[in-house]
């Protein structure tokens, strides 16, 4: 099984005392986004899981812990971006902590498991073509040789977002402005030493050098783990998604980085709630099971 920690908060920087008790404890119990009393127990043993993927923006959190991942094989999805506190609210300094934080995670991990994430690219008044050319330069500069990736997404208007995006200025930029933006930003990754792909994007970019990335990705997997992975396209993920099937083991509205783009942060009361539940000791992320949940093992 793969683990995915998690496409839906940030756990490494939030939780990373829930999480690292889950792995002493053999398993996490997750809910389903879809319907509330259904309740999956994951198996979080070194047999059982293939490989843990971790989305992030500030791991410092679990730098000074690898050594509890010893028997795991993982790597990092780390979202590095160019933007304010008026877009990512929480977010620590970009020049001197998190650079810093990216680096130091790949000089002790290896840099084939360190993907840089550039997205989600937006566009507005502050936040130009020139803009991000110029800040993405500069971070990919003081990334050279900690990460052979970069992927990148352009901005999807979710209907819970765009009361805070039009605040911003933001509008969803045409194909052509994307192509023009990524035709730059490949040149720049490129003279870095660095692969660039797109995740969930429709427009091809092939002509660029630019491929569909596949973010919780069976090739890096098995590079990782010398062992192939022979699964299909995850049929829960959008159509333009390329990932491998996997678990995510976190939950909704639980994220404190307050990124106003964010599709898994959709309302600041049920995250001050879930924050209330939260517990490092529950198996469940920011709760506790109640009357009526039913607890099922999650199949490979």
């Amino acid at each position: 099984m793969i683990i995915s920690a998690s496409r839906r908060t940030d756990i490494p920087a939030y939780y990373s005392d829930w999480f690292f008790r889950r792995l002493r404890e053999g398993y996490a119990l997750v809910r389903n986004p879809m319907n509330f009393h259904q309740v999956s127990r994951i198996d979080l043993s070194p047999e059982a899981v293939d490989c843990i993927v971790f989305w992030t923006k500030d791991p410092g959190p679990m730098l000074g812990r690898l050594g509890e991942l010893a028997g795991y094989h993982y790597y990092f999805q780390f979202t590095l971006n160019p933007y304010g506190r008026d877009v990512e609210e929480n977010v620590p300094p970009k020049d001197g902590r998190i650079v810093d934080t990216f680096r130091r995670l790949s000089a002790s991990i290896g840099p084939e498991k360190v993907v840089w994430r550039y997205d989600p690219i937006l566009f507005s008044r502050n936040y130009t073509p020139a803009y991000h050319a110029e800040n993405f330069e500069k971070l990919a500069e003081r990334l050279k040789g900690y990460t052979e990736k970069c992927t990148i997404s352009f901005l999807d208007l979710y209907p819970s977002i765009k009361n805070d995006m039009a605040s911003l200025g933001v509008r969803e930029a045409d194909r052509a402005r994307q192509r023009d933006t990524a035709r730059e930003l490949s040149r720049i990754a490129s003279r870095c030493g660095m692969s660039m792909d797109t995740c969930c994007e429709e427009i091809d970019l092939s002509g660029l050098g630019i491929g569909h990335a596949r973010c919780i990705d069976g090739g890096l997997i098995a590079r990782i783990t010398g062992k192939p992975v022979r699964a299909a396209k995850d049929r829960n993920q959008r159509p333009a998604c390329g990932c491998v099937p996997s678990a995510d083991i976190g939950s909704y509205d639980t994220c404190l980085h307050g990124c106003k783009y964010c599709y898994a942060c959709r309302s600041r009361a049920a995250l001050q709630k879930n924050r209330l539940r939260y517990d490092a000791a529950s198996p469940l992320l920011c709760g506790s099971l109640r009357p009526g949940d039913k607890v099922g093992k999650r199949k490979r």
